[in-house]
C-alpha cells in the first residue's frame, strides 16, 4: 500500500534564550492509505512539533532545518507559502487539542466551517450551507440548523470537538492529524468522538496520524505505533506486535506506569526524572539516564535502528542480540484493603445545589437549574471516595459545596460532626484549614505573579498556621520535600515547572495548612501516563503517612481502580450507584455504571 504522508529525516528546531533547540530531530514515518497510525509518548517528546511541521504551522521562532514531507508525489517543504495555504485544509487537516483556543470566538461554528468550504471550492451560498448542515449532522452535533448559528462558547466540550472535526473534514482531505482530540472529555463523549474517527476513516479512506498519550485509545484505534522521545522515534510497530512485547525499555515503563486495579497492591512504576532539555547536544542513548537497564556504551554511542521482524523496529543497544520477553498479563485485583472502622469524617445528606434561571427585564426567577439534588455520601479518615461521572453530571459542584465556596441550596454537610451549612464566613474559617482542595488546572489555580515559597506561605499566614515567619519558611522546605520538588523550588515561579510539577506545587500548598480532608478535582486529567503515576503514587503515600480523607473527583475509571477504597457514581446532579470500588467496577448494578465502563479504552 502507498503511503500517504512519507517524513524522511525531518529536523525542527526553535530558537530560544537558552539556545537551539531540536524539537524534531531526524524522525522518519510513513502512513499509509486508510491506516491509522498512532505517535505516542510524554509531554515534551516532540510529537505536537512534528504534526505542526508537517502543516509547516510552526511559532515564529520555529524553522525546518533538514529533511522532506512527502504528500504522496509532492514535496511540502519545497512549496512556497501561497501554494502551502492550498494543501491545509485541502489536502492535509488537522484537529488540535483544545477546541476552545482552535476555534475562533466572534464566529459562529456553522461561518467557521463554511470557510473551509468556501476556501478550498467552488461552492457558494445555499450550496455552502447545505454542505455545512450535512458535515455537522455527520459528526453526531444534534439540531445543526440551530447549532450552525452557535459560537463555540455555547457548545459543550465534546460538540466543540465535534464542529472542529467538521471543519477539518469539510472538503475530504486525503491525511487527518488528530492530536489529542480527546484529552479533556470524559469517557463516553471521548468513546464517541473516537467510534466517529473511525468511522469517517473507514468510509473516506484516509491516512490519520492519532497523537495521544493513552494507551487504551492506541489499543481501540490504531494499525501501527510509533513512540517517540526526546525528539526522535525509539520503536516503531504494528499494533499487535508493539502491546503483546514491548521492545524499548521506554516504551515499557509506558505500560508499566499505568493505573488499575491490579497494581492495587503497592505503587505504580515511574519513569524518573524528565524528557531531557532538547537544546543539549546527546553522546549516546537519549533515555539512558532514565534507564535501569542502561550501561556504558548507552552513555556515548546512540543507538541506531534495529529491525526485528516485519514492520518492527527499535533504537536500543540491548535488542541487538536478545529480544524483550511478551509483556506479562496483569495480575488478578489483591484483596481489597480493609474497611476503616472510624467514624466518618466528612457525611453529607441530602445535598442540594440549585441555580436559578432569570429572565426578562427584572431578571424574575422562572425556573431552577439542580446541579446537585440530593446527594448523600460519606468520607472516613485515612480513605478515599471517588466521585465520577460525564461532565456535567455535578462532580465538581458538590465539592464546591462540601467546602462552602458554594452555598448549598438545601441539605447537611458535617465534618468532624459539626455542621457547616449556614455557618457564617468567620465561623467558617475555623474549618479551612481542616479542608482544601487540589483544582484540575495548577497553571489557573497558581498566581503567576508569586513565587511558590509566597503561595505557600499565603494560606498559611491567613489561617494561623506557623507561629512566625522562620518557622513557616521551614514548614515549606519539609513541605517541598514531602512532595518530591527541590528546595530552590521555592524561588521559582508557576510558569517555571512541568504541569506534574504544577501540580506537586497545588499538593503542597493544600498539605501547608495541615488539612485532614482534601478535594481533588480532576488532578490528573491532563497528564502523561508517566506524570500522572507520580501523581498517584505521591497522593497514597501522602494518605497512608497522614492519614489523609480524600474527595477524588474523576472520570478516569482506571485512577480509580488503583486509588479509590469507595466509589459514588453521579448522573444528573444524583448518585446512581454507591459501594465498595471492587463491587462497583467489577459488577455494576445500573445501567448508567455498566455504560461508563463499556465506554473506557481498554490496553489488553
Amino acid at each position: 500500500m502507498s503511503a500517504a504522508l512519507e517524513l524522511a529525516g525531518l529536523r525542527t528546531t526553535l530558537d530560544t534564550p537558552r539556545g537551539e533547540l531540536r524539537g524534531v530531530d531526524g524522525v522518519d514515518l510513513a502512513i499509509a492509505r486508510g491506516e491509522c497510525f498512532a505517535l505516542v509518548g510524554e509531554s515534551g517528546c516532540g510529537k505536537s512539533m512534528t504534526a505542526l511541521s508537517v502543516l509547516r504551522l510552526l511559532p515564529e521562532a520555529g524553522r525546518i532545518t533538514g529533511g522532506s514531507v512527502r504528500l504522496g508525489e509532492l514535496d511540502l517543504l519545497a512549496l512556497p507559502e501561497a501554494a502551502m495555504r492550498t494543501v491545509r485544509g485541502r489536502r492535509v487537516a488537522m484537529i488540535f487539542q483544545e477546541p476552545s483556543t482552535a476555534l475562533n470566538p466572534v464566529l459562529t461554528v456553522g461561518r467557521q466551517v463554511a470557510e473551509v468550504i468556501e476556501r478550498h471550492t467552488s461552492l457558494r451560498g445555499a450550496a455552502v450551507r447545505a454542505r455545512v448542515l450535512e458535515l455537522l449532522g455527520a459528526v453526531g452535533i444534534p439540531e445543526p440548523e440551530r447549532r450552525m448559528h452557535e459560537y463555540a462558547f455555547q457548545l459543550s466540550g465534546g460538540l466543540r470537538q465535534r464542529a472542529m472535526i467538521a471543519g477539518a473534514l469539510a472538503v475530504d482531505p486525503e491525511v487527518l492529524i488528530a492530536d489529542e482530540p480527546t484529552t479533556a472529555l470524559d469517557v463516553t463523549i471521548q468513546a464517541q468522538i473516537l467510534e466517529l474517527l473511525a468511522k469517517l476513516q473507514r468510509e473516506r479512506g484516509m491516512a490519520l496520524l492519532l497523537i495521544t498519550h493513552d494507551l487504551g485509545i492506541v489499543a481501540k484505534m490504531a494499525d501501527r505505533v510509533a513512540v517517540m522521545y526526546a525528539g526522535e522515534i525509539v520503536e516503531v510497530a504494528p499494533r499487535a506486535a508493539f502491546f503483546r512485547a514491548p521492545q524499548h525499555p521506554y516504551s515499557q515503563k509506558l505500560f508499566a506506569a499505568l493505573p488499575g486495579a491490579a497494581q492495587r497492591a503497592g505503587p505504580l512504576a515511574q519513569i524518573p526524572g524528565q524528557v531531557p532539555p532538547l537544546t543539549q547536544a546527546f553522546a549516546g542513548c537519549r533515555f539512558a539516564e532514565r534507564c535501569e537497564l542502561a550501561f556504558e556504551r548507552c552513555r556515548r554511542e546512540p543507538p541506531q535502528p534495529i529491525a526485528l521482524e516485519s514492520g518492527h523496529e527499535v533504537r536500543c543497544h540491548l535488542r541487538e542480540r536478545e529480544r524483550a520477553a511478551p509483556r506479562a498479563a496483569p495480575a488478578g485485583e489483591p484483596a481489597a484493603r480493609a474497611a476503616a472502622a472510624a467514624r466518618p469524617l466528612l457525611e453529607v445528606r441530602d445535598l442540594k445545589v440549585h441555580f436559578p434561571i432569570r429572565r426578562g427585564v427584572l431578571r424574575r426567577t422562572v425556573g431552577h437549574v439542580k446541579a446537585v439534588d440530593g446527594v448523600s455520601l460519606a468520607v472516613a479518615e485515612g480513605r478515599t471516595l471517588a466521585l465520577v461521572g460525564e461532565s456535567g453530571s455535578g462532580k465538581t459542584t458538590v465539592g464546591k459545596a462540601i467546602l462552602q465556596l458554594l452555598r448549598p441550596t438545601a441539605g447537611s454537610v458535617r465534618y468532624a460532626g459539626e455542621e457547616l451549612t449556614g455557618l457564617a464566613r468567620a465561623a467558617m474559617k475555623r474549618h479551612r484549614a481542616a479542608m482544601q482542595i487540589v483544582f484540575q488546572d495548577p497553571y489557573a489555580s497558581l498566581n503567576p505573579r508569586m513565587r511558590v515559597a509566597d503561595i505557600l506561605a499565603e494560606g498559611m499566614r491567613s489561617l494561623g498556621v506557623g507561629a512566625t515567619e522562620a518557622e513557616r519558611a521551614r514548614r515549606i522546605g519539609a513541605l517541598l520535600e514531602q512532595v518530591g520538588l527541590p528546595a530552590d523550588a521555592q524561588a521559582r515561579y508557576p510558569h517555571e515547572f512541568s504541569g506534574g510539577q504544577r501540580q506537586r506545587v497545588a499538593i503542597a500548598r493544600a498539605l501547608a495548612v495541615e488539612p485532614r480532608l482534601i478535594v481533588c478535582d480532576e488532578p490528573t486529567s491532563a497528564l502523561d501516563v508517566s506524570v500522572q503515576a507520580q501523581i498517584l503514587n505521591l497522593l497514597r503515600a501522602l494518605q497512608e503517612r497522614l492519614g489523609l480523607a480524600y474527595l477524588f473527583i474523576t472520570h478516569n475509571l482506571a485512577v480509580v481502580e488503583y486509588l479509590a477504597h469507595e466509589v459514588a457514581v453521579m448522573r444528573g446532579g444524583q448518585i446512581v450507584e454507591q459501594g465498595p470500588a471492587g463491587q462497583v467496577l467489577g459488577a455494576p448494578r445500573h445501567e448508567y455504571t455498566r455504560a461508563l465502563l463499556a465506554a473506557v479504552p481498554k490496553v489488553d
